[in-house]
Order: C-alpha cells, then sequence, then structure tokens
C-alpha cells in the first residue's frame, strides 16, 4: 500500500499524456505544428464505399502459360527438337503440343524436365493418347501464385488509390485471392473501380505488316482490338513483347505541344532504355504498337531512333483519362485483373447516426456503472469511477497514438472493456469487505484485499487477452477492429486497476487513517 514519489509521479504522468493525446480528437483543426494524431473513422461510422475485389486466377494461369510456352520454344529448338500444335489451356491449366515425330517424345519430356520452376513442383509433363505431351501446372502451385498476386495487387492498389487523394483508405486482404478495399468519405466509387478493375499492363510490339495476316493471323501474331474503336479494325500485332511496361520509371499527363491534346509521358530506367533503342534502331519505319491490357492505344511508325528513353502517348485522352493513366503506370501493373465481386456504398447520414448511437450507448453505459458503483461501495466506488474514467481515456489515447481505424464493433468493444474494467473493482472491494467481516484492521484488510484479488485479476485478463490477440490475428474486417479495443482496453484496466484506483485508495488511507473503511 507504499507509494513512492516516483511511482506516484509516474501514474500520474501516465493519465496526463492519455489526456494529452485525446485532446486532438476533439479539434477540428490541432495546432499544425504539433504532430497530432488522432483516430480516424471507419466506413460504418463515416461513410464511404467498401469493394470486394478477387483476382482473376484464369488470367493469372494463362499469363504463366504463356511464358512458359515460349520456354518451351526455347528449350526444344536448343536441343534441336521440333514441335507442332502447342496449344496453351487455361481452363485445364496446361500446355500440350504434338512431337515433331513420335520418336522424339521421349527426348522431348527429357528436354522439358530441366525447364526451371518457380516453385517446386510447379508442373508436370507426361504423354498423352494421340501421341501428345502435356505440361501441367500443379493445384499448389497456382494458390501459391495467387498469393503472391494478391499481395503484389495490394501494394499497387494502396498506390493507385493515394494516387487519387483519398484519406485513410483500408486494404486487406482476405483468403487468398480476394482484397477489400474501404474508403471512408467515397460515396461514389465509379472512377476508383475503374483505376483498380484496370492491370494496367503496357506493352510495345512490333506490327505485323503483311497484310494477309489482319484475317488469318499465324502463330505468334494476335489480333488486338484497337482502344478507341473509331480508329479502325484490330492489328495484327506480333505477340513478342519488345519493351515491358514495367520498365517505366514515371509518367504524367501533359499537353502535346503539337497538337494541344492531352498525353501520356513516360520514361524508362537503364534496360527500358537500351531495349527502346535497339528495337527502334533496328525497325525504322515499321510501326511499333503501343499497348494497353490488350488493346492498341495508337501504333506509330517509327520514324527515327529513339535512345533518350523517353517518349509520349497520344490516344484521344481527356484530361482525366490521361491523368488516370499516368497514375496507373506509376503504380505499376497488376499481376492479375481484378473483378468487383461486392460493392457497398454507406451514406454520411447513416455514418453520423452510427457515431450519435455508439455515442449514447457509451455514455449511457458508463454512467449505470458510475451509479452502481457509488451505491454499492461508496467512497471505494468513486475511486473506482475515477479509474473507469481514466481507462476510457487512455484507449482513446492508445488508439489516437497509432492513428487506429473506429468502426461500431470498435465502439462495442471498449463499452464491453469498461464493463470488464468494473468487474475488477468489484473482485477488490468485495474482497476488502469479506477482510473487514473477518475483523482484521482497515489497513490489513485493504492489503489483504488487494493481495488475494490481484492474482484473479491478473489470470482472468491473461486469458482474455489471449483469446483476443487470437481473434485480431485470425479474424477479419469488423472482428479484428472489436478484437483490438478490448486488447488495449485489457491492458489499461490492469493499469487503471492495479495502479490507479489503489494508489487513490491508499492515499486516501495515508491521510485520514480511517478507524473503519467505507465498505
Amino acid at each position: 500500500m507504499y507509494y513512492s514519489r516516483l511511482k506516484l509521479a509516474s501514474v500520474m504522468g501516465v493519465c496526463l499524456l492519455g489526456l494529452l493525446l485525446c485532446l486532438p480528437n476533439g479539434m477540428r483543426k490541432p495546432f499544425p505544428s504539433v504532430p497530432w494524431r488522432q483516430i480516424h473513422l471507419g466506413l460504418d461510422l463515416r461513410g464511404g464505399s467498401y469493394l470486394l475485389m478477387q483476382v482473376d486466377l484464369k488470367s493469372l494461369t494463362h499469363d504463366r502459360l504463356q511464358t512458359l510456352s515460349e520456354t518451351m520454344r526455347d528449350a526444344l529448338l536448343k536441343n534441336n527438337l521440333g514441335y507442332q500444335n502447342i496449344t496453351v489451356d487455361a481452363e485445364r491449366a496446361e500446355i500440350t503440343f504434338l512431337p515433331r515425330t513420335p520418336s522424339e517424345t521421349q527426348a522431348d519430356i527429357a528436354a522439358l524436365a530441366d525447364l526451371p520452376r518457380a516453385v517446386p513442383n510447379e508442373f508436370s509433363i507426361s504423354p498423352r493418347d494421340g501421341g501428345a505431351i502435356a505440361l501441367t501446372l500443379a493445384p499448389e502451385s497456382i494458390r501459391v501464385r495467387a498469393r503472391e498476386a494478391v499481395t503484389q495487387s495490394i501494394e499497387i492498389v494502396r498506390r493507385r488509390i493515394d494516387g487519387t487523394g483519398a484519406v485513410d483508405p483500408e486494404i486487406t486482404r482476405q483468403g487468398d485471392d480476394r482484397i477489400v478495399v474501404e474508403l471512408p468519405g467515397i460515396s461514389d466509387p465509379d472512377r476508383i473501380k475503374a483505376l483498380l478493375g484496370t492491370t494496367a499492363k503496357m506493352t510495345f510490339q512490333l506490327v505485323d505488316s503483311n497484310p494477309l495476316h489482319t484475317t488469318y493471323p499465324p502463330p505468334g501474331v494476335s489480333l488486338l482490338p484497337m482502344a478507341n474503336p473509331a480508329d479502325g479494325a484490330p492489328l495484327a500485332v506480333f505477340d513478342h513483347v519488345d519493351v515491358d511496361g514495367s520498365d517505366l520509371t514515371n509518367a504524367g499527363a501533359a499537353i502535346d505541344q503539337q497538337t494541344g491534346e492531352w498525353a501520356v509521358s513516360f520514361s524508362f530506367d537503364s534496360i527500358g532504355t537500351h531495349a527502346f533503342a535497339g528495337v527502334t534502331q533496328a525497325n525504322v519505319g515499321k510501326r511499333f504498337a503501343i499497348v494497353l491490357d490488350n488493346k492498341v492505344i495508337e501504333a506509330p511508325v517509327i520514324r527515327t531512333p529513339i535512345t533518350g528513353g523517353n517518349g509520349q502517348i497520344t490516344g484521344g485522352f481527356d484530361a482525366q483519362r490521361a491523368t488516370d493513366l499516368a497514375l496507373m503506370l506509376r503504380a505499376g501493373a497488376l499481376p492479375a485483373p481484378l473483378s468487383v465481386v461486392e460493392q457497398r456504398t454507406i451514406g454520411p447520414s447513416l455514418g453520423a447516426d452510427s457515431i450519435r448511437a455508439g455515442i449514447i450507448s457509451l455514455a449511457a453505459g458508463f454512467v449505470l456503472v458510475v451509479v452502481f458503483m457509488v451505491l454499492f461501495y461508496g467512497r471505494f466506488g468513486w475511486y473506482a469511477d475515477a479509474a473507469l474514467l481514466a481507462n476510457l481515456v487512455l484507449m482513446v489515447a492508445i488508439l489516437s497514438l497509432f492513428e487506429a481505424t473506429l468502426t461500431l464493433p470498435g465502439m462495442a468493444g471498449m463499452l464491453l472493456t469498461l464493463g470488464m474494467a468494473v468487474d475488477a473493482n468489484i473482485l477488490i472491494n468485495e474482497r476488502i469487505r469479506e477482510e473487514v467481516a473477518r475483523g482484521r484492521t482497515p489497513l490489513a484488510a485493504m492489503q489483504a484485499g488487494f493481495e488475494r484479488a490481484t492474482s484473479t485479476i491478473v489470470d482472468s485478463n491473461a486469458t482474455a487477452l489471449l483469446a483476443h490477440v487470437m481473434l485480431f490475428v485470425f479474424g477479419t474486417g469488423p472482428v479484428r477492429g472489436f478484437a483490438l479495443t478490448i486488447t488495449i482496453g485489457i491492458v489499461t484496466t490492469l493499469f487503471t486497476t492495479l495502479l490507479l484506483s489503489r494508489m487513490l485508495m491508499a492515499r486516501w488511507y495515508a491521510l485520514t487513517r480511517p478507524a473503519s473503511l467505507p465498505v
């Protein structure tokens, strides 16, 4: 029951610091020179948009099979082996082809067995009926690539959304192939959907000038539509990617000085600059297609070699479209398209009603607890209420310090924490009552009450802490918000119950030396 001056100052200092950290939440514009931190309101309190997006596994599988098919061709030709009728089937996740002659079947399988694998046991190679050979992706490798794609997509989505100026976006993974995007304050998500639904995979490929191939494209040539249908019929474009958009270092919207139209300027890194210079030097007079998500934006003729690593895309852009395209190119291409599985929009009026209801419930719960403690425990009930108020302040302070996002489940967690905190004070006061009934002196009763109740309080809060930590780790969305506030509340409850309320009771006893306790 003894508190040194240092211990007393430490407890009071923590409470004052918590109060200081809470203040910015009551200010509309905190002092700009001070790095204040505030609690952010979640989607259900502030209003906004909710998007659940899924990675297109079929497209992801197709891209990997396309890469493997080119590697297969190189490996077979390197070993002086032929092939025919190579077919990529994304639905079955396999590539099939016929050997040049049946006698080369085993040699083909042996040559393909040494192909590099992105993950162990990524694919298997086996003969099929009719003399065909199949390379089949393993289901586990597809799941691994899906998880990697989601991880990469989350970062790219975050960069794209940050570029739009959206405040406090929440971007989280859900399962192996889904991403949850919450945008507080944005009630019209159409532009965001357009930004996130575009893969923005830009490539530079040579145009096949043979007019017959625009009707019957041979292997290695694809008919790609124009991004603007008014620009004409689809173009025959070689599948080989001469320059990859992943080598871009910067992109920005600008006005073309010659035409006065909006355009997108870009620049390459050293690898892209070297590749771009090489292909333009070797193909002067030929058309060079700029392809975005398998659509040709434009296909200008190479007049002179471009060695500076800079270029410009024109294609009938307006200011918004040019800005968005530049933003997507800067953020990088998504590894696979994202499709919107679920979309919800919450109006700000509903969010305001939720805040009002949450504040009323917190205030009503707090008042009822205060009245209960005063009626049942008198002066010690007032001390418990003071510790309860400090508990609430410290919870808000910690949430502010980490700039946490508060949701309706989070507010429910705060209210539940108040009830849990009172439980600890009830245990202490009831234990002190029992010791007084046994005839102990006031000081001995208080000492025994705290000592014997402490182990019970710590045990119960430790098990609750473990349960809610697991809930935070394995939960998603609102469940994590609820678990976070409860977890923080348990820590602050232990501090206010075992240190602050004990300090208030000890200081009262030291100053008054009562003959009996008010229990």
